[in-house]
């Protein structure tokens, strides 16, 4: 039924499926793994299903002319199998594992910035960074001290305005300062994330270092 809708619906043609390397998922006797013995004695069937796909983004192409579909995500199926044991319902659940990668939108990093110095909670610590030509800097923009497992823009120890903050400019880079009371006494492995207010996203970040 699935595959005669695939064929029909336009919608549902990009959506691609695992191979169906388990038994029908329906209709089961509670509890068991027994199919339906109940009067109706309904036909096992593969009810329980994962679909996905992927949604390309339009890039200009090389001549500017003609928009062409770039992948930023590539998904690939590690495994599609059902759950044999889990008897509270008619149907077996089913799972799907997956595997993402995600390419960046640039290839190199918009800003790239560096810890001067040593870094403690006993004086102000000083940050490095430069930017790209190109890039489209704001008022906004915050440079980020974070703990080398953060895992949210929003997981950082301390900042500094980019601006407000800054102590020395050059033609090659800016220097700017963090407050040594914002510091962790306690130390550790920390780095540095540049955040672009323009660009909603982190655009540059420093190589690991010690606290």
């Amino acid at each position: 039924q699935l595959n005669m809708a695939k064929k029909k619906e336009p919608f549902l043609k990009e959506f691609r499926e695992g191979p169906l390397l388990f038994k029908p998922t329906y209709k089961f006797d509670l509890y068991s793994e027994v199919y339906d013995t109940s009067e109706k004695k309904r036909k096992p069937a593969w009810t329980d299903r994962i679909l996905w796909k992927v949604k390309n983004i339009e890039v200009p192409s090389k001549d500017g002319e003609f928009p062409e579909e770039e992948n930023l995500i590539s998904v690939n199926l590690s495994n599609y199998l059902s759950h044999m044991s889990y008897g509270i319902s008619d149907h077996k659940p089913v799972t799907g594992t997956f595997k993402l990668e995600m390419k960046p939108l640039v290839s190199d990093p918009l800003v790239t910035l560096h810890a001067e110095g040593e870094w403690s909670a006993e004086h102000d610590v000083l940050i490095r960074y430069s930017a790209v030509q190109e890039f489209p800097s704001s008022a906004w923009d915050w440079i980020g001290l974070f703990q080398v497992t953060f895992r949210h823009v929003k997981d950082y120890v301390t900042y500094a305005w980019v601006e407000d903050d800054e102590i020395a400019s050059n033609k090659d880079s800016k220097q700017v300062y963090m407050s040594a009371s914002e510091i962790p006494k306690t130390g550790g492995e920390f780095l540095l994330c540049y955040y672009s207010n323009n660009l909603q996203s982190i655009v540059g970040i420093s190589e690991p270092f010690q606290v």
